[in-house]
C-alpha cells in the first residue's frame, strides 16, 4: 500500500488522526495533515483505508493493497 496526501486540499478535521495515528499526525501550527508514513505495515492498512474515507477533503489518497 501506497499513502500520498494533498496537502493544498486538507481542511485539518483530524480524521486522519483519529484513525491511524501510526501514519497521520495534524501539524501544530495549522492542523493540516502530515503523513508519517507512505508505506504503512499491513496491520494498518484497514484503519488507512478508513481514515481515507473519512477525509471531508478526499485530500488522502491510498494505492495498491
Amino acid at each position: 500500500m501506497r499513502v500520498s496526501v494533498d496537502r493544498d486540499k486538507c481542511v485539518g478535521s483530524g480524521q486522519c488522526v483519529l484513525s491511524a495515528a501510526g501514519v497521520f499526525d495534524q501539524s501544530d501550527e495549522d492542523g493540516i495533515v502530515v503523513l508519517l508514513d507512505d508505506n504503512p505495515p499491513a496491520d494498518a492498512h484497514k484503519d488507512v483505508r478508513r481514515a481515507a474515507s473519512l477525509c471531508p477533503a478526499l485530500a488522502i489518497t491510498v494505492t495498491g493493497s
